[in-house]
């Protein structure tokens, strides 16, 4: 006697597809964090004593993380659309406004 299992398939066919905002947002969010590390590392290597430029660049990545977590937020509220990017988005953008804060906390309270 011969048991046959039934074979279910793997495949899920939808016609959802990722939010474009949502993977605006982490492409932000990437580009500030890229940003932001080269910048905390360029200034490490000149002792602290760093042109005005990388100031200019953390301005421009609070912008964009901004941008980011607005961006986000809104994609979220998209029916029918995976939100994967979305949350990611989200989370590097938040990320990347912590570290600035904590730059700027460093920076205002003189810590280390």
């Amino acid at each position: 006697m011969v048991i046959e299992m039934s074979h279910k398939n793997s495949y899920m066919f939808t016609n959802k597809s990722h939010t474009q905002k949502g993977i605006m947002a982490t492409i932000l969010g990437v580009i500030s964090l890229i940003t932001l590390v080269y910048t905390l590392v360029m200034s490490y290597r000149s002792a602290g004593q760093i042109p005005g430029q990388y100031g200019a660049a953390a301005l421009l990545v609070t912008i964009f993380a901004f941008v980011g977590v607005g961006l986000g937020m809104v994609s979220r509220t998209e029916r029918d659309k995976f939100y994967f990017f979305s949350y990611l988005g989200i989370f590097l953008n938040v990320l990347a406004l912590m570290i600035i804060s904590a730059i700027l906390y460093a920076g205002a309270y003189e810590i280390g």
